[in-house]
């Protein structure tokens, strides 16, 4: 871990008006970066605000997707909104929703005005036909993700390195791992909404975990 990042992380901890500044700055770099729609930018917001910041831990974070996706809106947007809120009250999570957007405002008013120029060259089309396999790779790994912290329990005495650990040290929960197939089926098979799902969802784990 740098200096910087240290000082970025003390900043936000301390509730600090300079952490307040660098929490709109880490929002806005997630912004910035953040191609492929909400479900990359959960990869991203993970990757920096869990594994990079500590900002939060795994189980709160993955606690904080499913209820960002359980409400309207884009998830991206929401889990700022979240986060912010979490972190620094409502005015956190007005600047972190601003740090958040400012950028694709500004990249898209940019594109809308000089696109139309060079929509049709070669080298642009080419940049377009490699993102759409990348940005699906990023969304995987979100889906995996979530998938794996909603279904497996790892025991502290695992070790990824030992694999006679691996028996023992990491559980499947039989009965999320049923309910996750059933929705499956139902969302491939059925015609009914995914907010149905959501809301049996939260029944289901109110009941049963």
């Amino acid at each position: 871990m740098t200096d910087f990042t240290q000082f970025i992380i003390d900043s936000i901890n301390a509730g600090s008006t300079l952490g307040f500044f660098c929490l709109v700055a880490v929002f806005f770099y997630i912004g910035l970066i953040t191609i492929g729609g909400g479900q990359v930018g959960i990869t991203v917001m993970q990757q920096i605000c869990v594994d990079q910041f500590h900002l939060l831990d795994s189980d709160k974070f993955f606690n904080m997707v499913a209820i960002s996706e359980s409400t309207p809106g884009p998830i991206g947007i929401n889990m700022a909104t979240y986060i912010g809120t979490e972190l620094y009250g409502p005015l956190g999570g007005f600047v972190t929703t601003l740090g958040e957007v400012l950028p694709s405002l500004i990249i898209i008013i940019l594109i809308a005005k000089f696109f139309g120029k060079f929509a049709e060259k070669k080298g642009v089309q080419a940049a377009f036909s490699t993102l759409r396999p990348a940005v699906s790779g990023v969304i995987a790994v979100a889906a995996a993700k979530v998938l794996i912290l909603a279904l497996i329990t790892v025991l502290p005495e695992c070790s990824a390195a030992d694999i006679s650990t691996w028996q023992n040290g990491i559980i499947i929960s039989a009965t999320n791992a049923a309910f996750y197939l059933l929705c499956l089926l139902v969302l491939f098979k059925t015609k009914v909404h995914p907010v149905f799902i959501v809301i049996a969802g939260g029944i289901f784990g109110a009941i049963f975990c």
